[in-house]
């Protein structure tokens, strides 16, 4: 007898897949991250990534509006200094960009989602994460350097401050800093599995931030190693991070299933420049539908696990999926 199971009778049109649909995009679960420089009037392109640019704070305001009026509630901010220094200065001066960035958002858009990317590499003159020993990344010197940057963030009206640097026992540092200055409601999401990978290629350009010398395998993730991203994000559970985040995400959707079956927190994943940046490229050769991959892309991504998804794809995702 032919079988009487016939899955393929709830795939037979567009309604009845939609009806049984296991996993869905919502537009308030993507993050939108933007590159923001000092001037005025910058809309410069970033070469590698087709479609993102460097924004002056008042083009950066506008095309915040632009993006949040299409259903895309939060941003991360990433600064491109006006002058760096061996300690970063600038990721914690009052007047940094970042901060400058925040203060005029949070005035346009007050229930906006504002996070701000929390790491010295954009601001230091060598392009590693912390400040510098003997040639080496200080991790417990870094700390300090943190911890004002988060406090000087939140000050400025970022909604979460968000650590890349990983540095170890930089999320309690960071929570002591933000309570003690009266910012205890201040959530942390944690770059928890941040792994030294070659995805993130493009983003030198866009962020500026290529070491001067060597690279951050040191204090980044192994991309061999799985078992090792737990005990990262449950020590920085541990230590207060509210939300964990697993960075890159497609590559590593095997690490972000672990993540998510062994903490209760949300669980974020960044669809980083590399990823988006071959899917852009390939579309443009012509060879894949650049729309259905990258839907297909980020759906597996939330298939895998996560709850927020970090992408360049969000202002178009959330005409996609809303």
């Amino acid at each position: 007898m032919f079988p009487i199971d016939r899955p393929r009778r709830l795939r037979r049109t567009p309604a009845i897949r939609e009806m049984v649909r296991e996993t869905v995009i919502r537009p308030s679960q993507l993050v939108y991250p933007v590159f923001v420089k000092p001037g005025s009037l910058h809309r410069d392109p970033i070469r590698s990534m087709p479609g993102i640019f460097q924004w002056s704070v008042d083009t950066l305001v506008e095309h915040v509006q632009e993006v949040y009026a299409k259903g895309v509630n939060s941003f991360l901010l990433f600064g491109l200094p006006s002058a760096k220094d061996a300690v970063g200065s600038e990721a914690y001066d009052e007047k940094g960009i970042v901060q400058v960035a925040l203060r005029q958002l949070k005035q346009a858009l007050p229930d906006a989602v504002l996070i701000a990317d929390l790491c010295l590499c954009e601001y230091t003159d060598h392009g590693h994460c912390g400040v510098l020993s003997d040639g080496a990344v200080d991790n417990d010197q870094t700390l300090d350097l943190l911890a004002r940057a988060a406090v000087a963030q939140a000050r400025a009206g970022a909604s979460l401050v968000a650590p890349s640097d990983m540095m170890d026992g930089r999320v309690g540092r960071i929570r002591q800093a933000l309570d003690a200055a009266g910012f205890a409601e201040v959530p942390i999401m944690a770059y928890s599995a941040k792994y030294a990978s070659g995805f993130y290629g493009p983003f030198r350009e866009a962020a500026d931030n290529a070491p001067a010398f060597g690279d951050r395998r040191s204090y980044q993730m192994d991309p061999a190693n799985r078992v090792e991203a737990i005990r990262e994000v449950l020590l920085d559970i541990a230590e207060g991070a509210d939300l964990v985040m697993v960075k890159p995400a497609l590559p590593y959707l095997d690490v972000l299933r672990e993540v998510r079956n062994a903490v209760t927190v949300p669980v974020a994943a960044y669809q980083v420049s590399g990823e988006y940046a071959m899917i852009k490229a390939a579309a443009q050769a012509g060879w894949l539908d650049e729309r259905r991959v990258a839907e297909e892309a980020l759906l597996a991504i939330r298939r895998a696990g996560a709850d927020i998804i970090l992408t360049y794809y969000a202002p178009e995702a959330a005409q996609w999926f809303g």
